[in-house]
């Protein structure tokens, strides 16, 4: 019954319309649906008759270029949402011309930084971000011999447990989605090298340090002894892990929602790093993933119902009902306050504290925008040439820069 109120409610509003409904284009599925669509039922209750949300789902879209009055997507996937990469209205821009509250200092550091300009303006309402992590098959690990109870800390670690895992018959002990946030983002921010470096010219990008050129090395004689398999730039990994076929994945925390339902039991450990790196810090992750953004051209009425739908996201309550259904990370102190209240862990919570209220750094990650979403799919073009031939790691990597530096604009 719980699943069958939101289906109803997706076959209604897709056939209704008025000027005050505003239609919120996404590409959920599972809890993450039931969850949204709950919600959206419940500001459409509180408004009253003032405005209502639409859910319009991405795979029964026709026209695509028709923008709608909102989406939640990640960057990368702006094409695909809308067969181009439009010009986003800011959030902050939104919320202020409609006289709705939006104090950018509410947001926890991290989370803000992943969608803040270079101002501080809050882009988009980072509701749907995650943390990168290492997920595993805890069945696997003990077929192979290895404790279920202890996780790799260490790539070097991982190398040992895919080792134990292919001489078990696993033909794909590790694979990843997201490659380029997990390998390359992260592993700069991991082991304090920054992604952005300023020069007389300007700023540019730098992800062929040698952590980089090591670690895709390593990647790439793993590749070869079948240690590690390589799907694709984005979340083919998942599904792989998910059905069995793969016994570790590094992607996304927000998995986790979604693997409730294997056959297997599936421990989630922390983002492996390398010990040898001085002044490393496995901890210095950084949350990414799908934001809610506002399309522009739109009636200022609507954008009103907009800002007051993202106001209502902001409640500390509705936070706490959305992280524990889906396993985003929270956006808010308050959110935390409210999972803490609601019996959450309090080592769970004060963990998610101090790691979202550790400060900003500048340079360690990329803005978000369309520069980011070119700088990864340039890396992604370069390092599959590394998967298919013998190309050395430095020479992708050096290539995947000098292409992303001689962007008109980062």
């Amino acid at each position: 019954m719980r699943r069958l109120v939101p289906t109803l409610f997706l076959i209604v509003a897709a056939t209704t319309a008025s000027a005050q409904e505003i239609v919120l284009r996404h590409a959920l599925g599972g809890p993450a649906l039931d969850m949204l669509a709950t919600l959206v039922v419940r500001f459409n209750d509180e408004q009253k008759g003032r405005g209502k949300v639409l859910l319009q789902d991405l795979s029964g879209v026709t026209e695509r270029q028709k923008l709608p009055h909102l989406a939640l997507l990640d960057d990368d996937d702006a094409r695909q949402f809308f067969d181009s990469i439009p010009r986003y209205k800011p959030m902050s821009g939104v919320m202020k011309e409609s006289g709705q509250a939006f104090d950018a200092r509410v947001f926890l550091p991290q989370i803000a930084d992943a969608v803040d300009d270079l101002k501080g303006q809050p882009q988009a309402l980072p509701m749907a971000l995650a943390l990168p992590v290492l997920f595993y098959n805890k069945e696997a690990f003990a077929k192979a011999g290895l404790d279920p109870a202890r996780p790799p800390r260490t790539w070097q670690d991982v190398q040992n447990a895919a080792g134990a895992l292919a001489d078990v018959g696993y033909q794909c002990p590790l694979t990843t989605s997201r490659f380029a946030w997990v390998h390359l983002e992260n592993l700069s921010s991991q082991h304090g090298e920054p992604a952005m470096v300023r020069g007389g010219r300007g700023e540019r990008v730098s992800f062929n340090n040698l952590v980089h050129v090591k670690h895709l090395a390593r990647l790439a004689s793993w590749q070869k002894s079948r240690y590690f398999v390589y799907f694709g730039p984005g979340r083919e990994g998942d599904a792989r892990f998910v059905s069995g076929e793969c016994a570790m994945l590094t992607g996304e925390s927000a998995l986790y929602g979604d693997l409730r339902g294997t056959t297997f039991q599936v421990g989630v450990a922390a983002l492996p790093y390398y010990d040898d790196v001085r002044g490393v810090q496995p901890e210095s992750v950084l949350p990414d993933g799908a934001s809610l953004r506002a399309l522009p051209g739109k009636k200022k009425n609507e954008y009103q119902v907009a800002a007051r739908f993202v106001a209502f996201l902001l409640q500390p309550q509705v936070q706490r009902d959305w992280v524990r259904a889906t396993g985003f990370l929270p956006m808010t102190s308050g959110a935390l306050d409210e999972l803490a209240a609601a019996g959450v862990s309090p080592t769970v919570v004060d963990a998610a504290r101090k790691r979202l209220g550790a400060p900003k750094k500048a340079d360690v990650r990329m803005r978000s925008g369309f520069a980011r979403n070119r700088v990864r799919a340039i890396l992604s073009e370069e390092i599959d040439i590394v998967w298919k031939t013998d190309r050395p790691a430095k020479e992708a990597l050096d290539t995947a820069m000098a292409r992303a530096n001689a962007m008109p604009s980062q």
